[in-house]
């Protein structure tokens, strides 16, 4: 039968180029200002998800939470080789912070409904928190690998992984069903493959447009995407007042624009005395010891 697969997946503003009109006034991303892209870490999960798919058989499903654009990501998982993907968006689920984000992935993993495995990045570029991944975990009630650097071994009846750790190496086995958070190092992503992005080239039907962050879908309606299942707060059994703003405790106080500037600079000579000179100054600067 091989191994049922659920991957989350995420589409981030990509956060190389970051200016000051990056982050609204209420606090959230201003994904507006900045192009979107796949969290990088999201590819590595993938990537793991199908590495297994090959080895010892199996399905990989991908989840993604975001408005209508979001379909972008889901895309590009059935052009490397994903069976199955879904997008969950309502306009009720914008604003999030990671405990509304989990609770409402977490619902949608349990609407898809038998799984042994779930791969998620260990954390998204617009938030750096790599709290998503193990809260889902939590909320499903089962166990969780962290920090993946390579996966061992698996098979029908559990994974062997390698955890980086402050002093090494670690060498962990689960059964399933087991959450598995993947990091950049963990594999190479392959590319699309262009025999799929033939078969999906049709996808991309919109539903709505504007602004990025602005274009959630309202409950009910859907893009009309070809081989994208949507999903809103109703589909997948959530409590409205647990998702989105309404369901994230986290608040933001104070935004502040840092500019950074060059300060004073100094030109050491390249001689035996002008290099003691510097080392005697960062001595008595207490900068070395």
């Amino acid at each position: 039968m091989g191994l049922r697969m659920i991957v989350t997946v995420k589409q981030v503003p990509d956060t190389h180029n970051v200016t000051g009109e990056a982050m609204k006034e209420d606090g959230t991303v201003n994904r507006a200002a900045l192009p979107a892209i796949f969290n990088p870490e999201d590819l590595n999960a993938l990537e793991a998800a199908l590495a297994l798919k090959e080895s010892v058989g199996g399905t990989v499903t991908c989840i993604s939470m975001g408005p209508p654009q979001a379909t972008a990501v889901l895309k590009e998982c059935l052009y490397r080789g994903a069976d199955d993907v879904m997008l969950v968006s309502d306009r009720r689920f914008a604003g999030a912070d990671t405990l509304a984000t989990s609770y409402a992935l977490a619902c949608a993993i349990r609407t898809v409904g038998n799984y042994d495995l779930i791969f998620c990045g260990r954390q998204a570029i617009d938030g750096d928190t790599a709290q998503v991944g193990p809260q889902i975990a939590e909320k499903l009630e089962i166990n969780q690998l962290t920090g993946v650097a390579k996966v061992r071994h698996a098979d029908d009846e559990s994974i062997t992984v390698e955890r980086t750790v402050e002093d090494g190496i670690e060498v962990v086995r689960s059964r399933y069903p087991v959450l598995v958070t993947v990091t950049g190092s963990a594999n190479e992503p392959r590319t699309a493959s262009a025999k799929l992005v033939m078969t999906y080239k049709n996808i991309g039907k919109q539903a709505c447009e504007g602004a990025y962050e602005e274009a959630w879908l309202e409950p009910g309606v859907c893009s009309a995407v070809s081989h994208i299942r949507e999903w809103n707060v109703e589909s997948i059994g959530a409590d409205p007042a647990a998702c989105g703003l309404s369901g994230s405790p986290t608040k933001v106080k104070k935004i502040q624009s840092v500019v950074l500037t060059a300060g004073e600079s100094q030109q050491v000579p390249n001689t035996d005395a002008g290099i003691a000179g510097l080392m005697r100054e960062l001595v008595e600067e207490n900068i070395v010891g």
